[in-house]
């Protein structure tokens, strides 16, 4: 192989390898999981983990600059492909409409940067194309050669993991399960690429997770117990399994590395509560409800003497509170309502505490406070009307009182 051919086919190799790892999440439609069809589940994330970006800036492979972008997008497509039922239309047409800019993109860019910064007349123009013209049968031809290498030096790791990938990205699954069987330590010892392996193992055997998918993916686990990943297709297996439970914990471990305000999170938090569901737990809404019934609480009603009711108007704001008997006059719980409303039914506990402010279970005994104010502003104003009671317990329930007085 002239030193020429050998230029044209890393440098080929290098874009169908770059075009493989930012075109294939992008291409592939993502699915909804159900209970009647678990291969519905077989979704891809995180394709391409943050370890191998490392890997190919440290080989050379990958500018710093390129190292940074590519990471970037990685991290906000981690679960692009996680997506409901109503919105896969829409994230496919989108997704494969981005792929199909960045294969012609890549390419060109990549040639048009040889041409500005590279020495072009270093190489013979009759044996050299621009990498825009690369076809799919020529990249073939070079993974041909590429796998030709590798036979006469099997212990490559990289080349087979190069291949694997390749492979992948061209639909030949089957051939690229077998070329990751050839990558040894360097897959087993990588969350990422077991992971991966595991994920195209499934592919090839129609979308199922048992086996040895399911034993890489638990190898992963144990490797890198973060990994989002392996997370999420260990919930993958799970629900195969119907461990539903199982399923929820994987991915409620996940749930806690994506950012709360993003689609992703709202996605992923479906898919939990669905899983609990289907599992017959309780779901986070729940949880946090029987929390706040089981936490110490005051209870009661307001109601407004017959004496001052001529002087309170039905849209007058109210505010309920409770306050520390001795010590700062700050309300330890409040909530606000309006004359309407009265006779009100309220309850008091810690989740209606102020910001900075203490909290209604750090007091064995508080006072309970109901006050019709004029201004609507919760600070003491003359005119306001007002009733309460001191030395009220936490916990008591059925605390009534009685609004029948005047501020002066």
């Amino acid at each position: 192989m002239t030193p020429v051919t050998a230029f044209v086919v890393v440098a080929a190799l290098l874009v169908a390898a770059t075009v493989a790892i930012l075109v294939l999440p992008l291409w592939r439609a993502p699915k909804v999981a159900s209970g009647a069809d678990q291969r519905q589940f077989n979704l891809s994330i995180f394709r391409d983990q943050l370890a191998e970006l490392e890997r190919d800036r440290s080989d050379g492979t990958l500018a710093e600059a390129d190292f940074e972008q590519a990471r970037s997008e990685l991290q906000r497509r981690l679960l692009d492909e996680v997506r409901p039922e109503a919105a896969a239309a829409t994230a496919d047409g989108g997704g494969r409409k981005t792929a199909l800019a960045l294969v012609a993109a890549i390419p060109l860019l990549a040639t048009a940067g040889y041409l500005l910064l590279g020495n072009p007349r270093a190489l013979d123009p009759l044996q050299t194309q621009p990498p825009s013209s690369v076809s799919t049968q020529q990249i073939e031809g070079m993974l041909v050669k590429l796998a030709e290498k590798l036979k006469k030096d099997p212990d490559d790791a990289n080349g087979w993991v190069m291949l694997a990938r390749s492979y992948k990205a061209l639909g030949r699954l089957a051939e690229a399960a077998e070329a990751y069987s050839h990558a040894g330590a360097l897959v087993d010892q990588d969350a990422a690429l077991l992971s991966d392996y595991a994920e195209t193992l499934s592919q090839v055997n129609g979308g199922r997770l048992q086996g040895k998918p399911g034993e890489l993916i638990a190898r992963a686990l144990k490797i890198d117990p973060e990994d989002p990943q392996s997370l999420f297709m260990a919930g993958l297996a799970a629900s195969e399994r119907s461990d539903f439970g199982a399923a929820a914990d994987h991915w409620s471990r996940l749930l806690t590395k994506i950012d709360p305000g993003s689609e992703d999170y709202a996605t992923l938090e479906d898919y939990i509560a669905k899983a609990r569901k289907a599992a017959g737990q309780p779901s986070a809404v729940e949880k946090k409800a029987k929390s706040a019934a089981a936490a110490p609480s005051i209870s009661g009603q307001v109601v407004l003497s017959g004496k001052l009711a001529g002087q309170a108007k039905p849209d007058d704001v109210l505010f309920v509170f409770a306050r520390a008997e001795e010590g700062p006059r700050m309300p330890l719980a409040a909530i606000r309502a309006t004359v309407a409303e009265l006779p009100l039914t309220f309850r008091l506990d810690d989740s209606m505490a102020l910001p900075g402010g203490k909290k209604l279970s750090e007091f064995k005994t508080v006072r309970i406070e109901a006050r019709i104010a004029k201004s609507g502003k919760a600070q003491t104003a003359s005119g306001d009307l007002f009733g309460g009671a001191g030395g009220v317990k936490l916990g008591s329930r059925g605390v009534q009182l009685t609004i029948d007085q005047v501020q002066p």
